[in-house]
């Protein structure tokens, strides 16, 4: 584990191993249901595993993040599969075309251009993809364009206001977006003030509240902070919490539809003391 250059051929032997695998699942006498998949039923697997994967990443267990690696890597090696069958491409072309596309985005590594820091190779980054895509003869598109717009919101966000960042098109650091999510909050209050009684389904205040989450978003990432797993972990406290919530009411012979909003406040605030006393304990 100490030589990863010299674990290649051991990594090289497993990697075939998997694809020898999956060709027996996918040949004549196979599994039926791996027979049966195409690329595009395997669409919604390839997103759900990357989404475990980042999960296996917050809770930090090896365990966990090699079987969440295995499982994301069997898709790419299940569309090499199908690739293969059909004489379009396989696994090789795969593996090939990343290693060449890392070698000629790395010129600071496998050639003699200079970049000292993360920011430099960044923007260098931004510049050769800007050359493959004038060597295609999509010269005149934008750079945004490699964002998926099929991305979850959160995601889509990140990656464009990351890859404007990256040719100096950002804020100078996070006070600054601090300041602008104070704008959009004020925005956003005179937008509720202007339609009261129907704020709901009211397009002003719906661009209000999109333009404070794409602020918030950015927010996030000038800290430093992936704002899906923020969002992530804040989702699985309020679970906890409420979690808490139900518990206390169960007990009393209650349930929340059953109970009021100051009941469920005072077993929401015990259950923020419980987390805060372990904190302090850790």
């Amino acid at each position: 584990m100490n030589d990863p250059l010299g674990s290649a051929s051991l990594d090289g032997a497993a990697f075939a191993r998997l694809i020898s695998l999956v060709a027996r699942l996918r040949a004549p006498g196979g599994c039926p249901w791996d027979r049966e998949q195409t690329h595009a039923s395997l669409k919604p697997m390839a997103i759900e595993e990357a989404y475990e994967l980042v999960e296996a990443i917050d809770e930090g267990r090896d365990d966990d993040l090699v079987g969440e690696l295995g499982d994301l890597l069997l898709q790419v090696v299940f569309h090499a599969q199908i690739g293969a069958e059909e004489g379009r491409f396989r696994a090789a072309d795969v593996a090939d075309r990343v290693a060449e596309k890392m070698v000629r985005r790395h010129p600071h590594v496998f050639g003699d251009d200079p970049a000292t820091t993360s920011g430099e190779v960044l923007k260098n980054w931004e510049l050769l993809k800007a050359a493959e895509r004038k060597a295609k003869g999509a010269a005149d598109g934008s750079m945004l364009d490699s964002v998926s717009k099929a991305h979850p919101a959160v995601m889509e966000a990140l990656q464009i206001t990351t890859k404007a960042a990256r040719v100096g098109f950002d804020w100078k650091d996070a006070a600054d977006v601090l300041g602008k999510l104070d704008e959009e909050v004020t925005e956003l209050r005179e937008a509720l003030a202007a339609a009261p009684g129907k704020a709901e389904g009211d397009r002003a205040v719906a661009e209000e509240i999109g333009d404070l989450l794409f602020v918030a978003v950015n927010l996030a990432r000038k800290a430093g902070v992936d704002p899906e797993s923020a969002l992530k972990a804040a989702n699985r406290k309020f679970r906890r919490r409420f979690g808490h919530v139900e518990e206390g009411l169960r007990a009393r012979g209650r349930t929340p539809a059953e109970a009021t909003l100051e009941e469920m406040d005072v077993l929401w605030d015990e259950a923020k003391a419980a987390e805060a006393a372990v904190a302090e304990d850790k």
